[in-house]
Parts: C-alpha cells; sequence; structure tokens
C-alpha cells in the first residue's frame, strides 16, 4: 500500500473541489449491525469525520460542511437526542484546541435556537475561539433541513419587501442566495 504521503503528492489539487459535504447517515444502522448501541456509531462517526477534515485540510479544500444533526433527527427518541447533544458538547470541547493547532475555523447553520443552551453555549465557545483561523472551515449543521433553510431564507425577503427596503421585481437568483445560511460558501 503506498505511503498517506506519497498518495497525496499523486493527487492534482487543482482539480479538488472547494468545498465538500458530508452527510452522516448510517451510523446508528452501522452499529445495530454489529450488534451494538446506535450511539456506539455515533461516537465512532467522529473518527471518521477527524480523519476526513485532517485529509481535505491538508489537500487544501476551502469549506467541510457536516450535515450532522437534521431537522427530522428532532423526531428520533429522546434519549438518543440527549445523548447526541451530550456527544456534541465532548466533541466540541476535545476537538477545539486540535482544530485551533490545525487553524481551522468553526460555523454552524441551521435553527441553532432549537439546540439544548448548554450545546449552544458550547458552539459559541468554540467558534469564538478559532474565529480567526483562516485555513479549512468546518462548517456544521446543526437541527439543519433544506427546506427549512429556503422557508427561513424566503421569510426574509418578504420582510424586506414588506418594509419597502426591496421590490419584488429586484429579487433575484443572487438576493436569495444571499439570504440563504449557506451564504458564505
Amino acid at each position: 500500500m503506498m505511503e498517506k504521503n506519497k498518495l497525496i503528492d499523486t493527487i492534482d489539487k487543482s482539480k479538488l473541489p472547494k468545498h465538500i459535504a458530508i452527510i452522516m447517515d448510517g451510523n446508528g444502522r452501522w452499529a445495530q449491525q454489529r450488534g451494538e448501541q446506535r450511539v456506539y456509531g455515533h461516537n465512532n462517526g467522529v473518527q471518521s469525520v477527524r480523519e476526513t477534515a485532517e485529509a481535505a485540510a491538508e489537500l487544501g479544500v476551502k469549506y467541510v460542511t457536516l450535515y450532522a444533526f437534521s431537522t427530522e433527527n428532532w423526531n428520533r427518541p429522546k434519549d438518543e437526542v440527549d445523548t447526541l447533544m451530550k456527544y456534541l458538547i465532548n466533541y466540541l470541547k476535545s476537538e477545539t484546541p486540535d482544530l485551533n493547532k490545525n487553524n481551522v475555523r468553526l460555523e454552524a447553520i441551521g435553527q441553532i435556537y432549537r439546540l439544548p443552551e448548554n450545546v449552544q453555549e458550547q458552539l459559541r465557545k468554540s467558534i469564538a475561539t478559532l474565529s480567526k483561523n483562516n485555513g479549512l472551515t468546518l462548517v456544521l449543521a446543526l437541527s439543519y433541513g433544506g427546506r427549512n433553510e429556503i422557508v427561513e431564507g424566503v421569510r426574509a425577503i418578504a420582510e424586506k419587501v414588506r418594509r419597502g427596503q426591496l421590490e419584488p421585481a429586484d429579487i433575484t437568483e443572487q438576493t436569495v442566495s444571499q439570504h440563504l445560511w449557506t451564504r458564505a460558501m
């Protein structure tokens, strides 16, 4: 098997994407297939994310968005949601120093206000700690749903129209894009 550095040297970095998205799906099923609790799979998913983010940063990818908790995930059993929130806090606490050392910036998109207050607080702390970094940007999509993003963006545009700050005829694809959570990517 080829050494990691030699393999990286074979990659044409000019053909790499600027942004990679990872949908965290199937960790619980993976664990159950191995006779483990669903949360075992979620915990192991963190290692995969770490390795992927490190490789992406090393290759010069600018953004990695991790779709970690969808709006539909709120429908899971309460004990599983509570455990996922605890994992998120622990992940943020334990990984922030390494992310900082590796010049990774952290952002979050989604309905962050729906997260438990202790999760929001740790998320704010980690984002603030990493805010001056200018390497890879790791975006956590939390309590995220694509339709929710569009609805909230359209509501913001409608509010500007209602206040007379924007004419309906002036709404363009760029206007819509500027009102999405993912606008900076």
